[in-house]
C-alpha cells in the first residue's frame, strides 16, 4: 500500500463518527450544491454520525421530521434549529417555542439580519441569494445601553428549559460577551460561537475567555481548505485558533453546501488532512469532528437513555 493510500485509508477512518453542525444544503434562497436528501446520502455513505441542516432564512425542523420519518435507513442522526432573522420574525419568541416543540436542537441568534453582519455585507457581499430580496432590517441583542434586551431573556429562558443550544450566531463579540453571560445565568448550559475570526471579529484572547467560561468554538471548515471559494485563511491560522480555543472545546464544521464548492464531506476530508499534517494525532482530530460536537449536542447522553 503506497503513502498516499494509507493516507486515505486513515482519513475514511476518522470520517466514520464524524458530526457536522453546519451543513448548507438546499432549498435554499440561496445557490446550493446539493440538497438535505443528497447531503443525507453522501453523509450515510461515509459514515458520519449526524448532520445538522443550517438555512439562514427558515428552520429546517420540520424538514427533518420528515426526513427521519423517510430516511432513517441512512442512519444519519438529523439536527436542526431555528435562526431568528427577519424571515422567521426576528427576536420571535414563537418562533423558538414552535421549533422546540418540534425538536429543535439550537436557536441561532440573528445571522444575516444581524446589525453586525450587515455592516459587515456593504464592504463585501460575498453571500448573494438567488434572486432580489427585500432589504434587511437590523437586529441586536442589545438596547442602546448595551443591555441585553427583554425579548431576548425571554427566548433565553426558553433555550434553558429545552437545554437546547444557543449559537451566537452572526453577532459582534461586543454582543456575545453579554449575551453569553445572561445566558449562562439563565440556565442556558451549551453555548456555541461559530466562525469566530469571520463576521464575529472575536481575537485569540475572546477565544480561550470564551472557552474558558465553557462556550464551544466552532470553525468553518469552508475557509480553510484549498478549493473552496471561501477560502480566507490557512492551516497555520487554524492551527492557532485550536491552540487559543483548546482542541477539547474546538468542533470543525463544514459550512459547505454552496454551488462551485466541495461537498461537506470532502470539505471534512480535506480538513482533515490538513490536521494530520499539522501534527494532530487521531484522538484529536476525532474530537474535533464528532466527539465535542456529540457532548455540545447531548448525543452521547440521548443515545444512553
Amino acid at each position: 500500500m503506497n503513502d498516499k493510500t494509507e493516507l486515505d485509508a486513515r482519513i475514511d477512518a476518522l470520517l466514520v463518527g464524524a458530526i457536522d453542525l453546519h451543513c448548507h444544503s438546499g432549498p435554499s434562497v440561496m445557490p446550493r450544491e446539493i440538497d438535505h436528501i443528497e447531503a443525507l446520502r453522501e453523509a450515510s455513505q461515509a459514515q458520519l454520525r449526524a448532520v445538522l441542516f443550517k438555512d439562514h432564512y427558515y428552520s429546517v425542523t420540520p424538514v427533518v421530521r420528515l426526513l427521519e420519518k423517510h430516511y432513517a435507513d441512512l442512519g444519519i442522526t438529523m439536527l436542526s434549529g431555528v435562526p431568528l432573522n427577519n424571515t422567521t420574525g426576528g427576536l420571535n419568541r414563537y418562533a423558538v417555542e414552535h421549533g422546540l416543540q418540534l425538536g429543535a436542537n439550537i436557536v441561532w441568534m440573528p445571522t444575516f439580519s444581524a446589525g453586525n453582519h450587515i455592516r459587515h455585507d456593504h464592504r463585501h457581499r460575498s453571500l448573494p441569494t438567488t434572486q432580489e430580496m427585500l432589504q434587511p432590517q437590523m437586529l441586536t441583542v442589545v438596547d442602546d445601553m448595551g443591555r441585553i434586551k427583554d425579548e431576548v431573556k425571554f427566548i433565553l429562558d426558553q433555550i434553558a428549559a429545552a437545554d437546547a443550544v444557543l449559537s451566537a450566531g452572526h453577532l459582534h463579540i461586543s454582543e456575545i460577551w453579554p449575551l453569553f453571560e445572561e445566558a449562562k445565568a439563565r440556565g442556558v448550559n451549551r453555548r456555541l460561537v461559530q466562525h469566530p475570526t469571520f463576521v464575529i471579529d472575536a481575537n485569540l484572547r475572546d477565544i480561550g475567555e470564551l472557552v474558558a467560561d465553557g462556550a464551544f468554538i466552532e470553525h468553518s471548515i469552508c475557509m480553510f481548505v484549498e478549493d473552496s471559494r471561501f477560502r480566507f485563511f490557512d492551516p497555520e491560522t487554524l492551527d492557532g485558533l485550536i491552540k487559543a480555543g483548546t482542541v477539547e472545546q474546538t468542533i470543525l464544521g463544514s459550512d459547505l453546501g454552496q454551488i462551485n464548492n466541495p461537498s461537506p464531506v470532502e470539505g471534512f476530508r480535506s480538513v482533515i488532512r490538513i490536521c494530520i499534517d499539522l501534527g494532530y494525532d487521531d484522538s484529536q482530530i476525532r474530537a474535533m469532528i464528532s466527539g465535542n460536537a456529540a457532548r455540545l449536542m447531548g448525543l452521547d447522553k440521548a443515545a444512553t437513555a
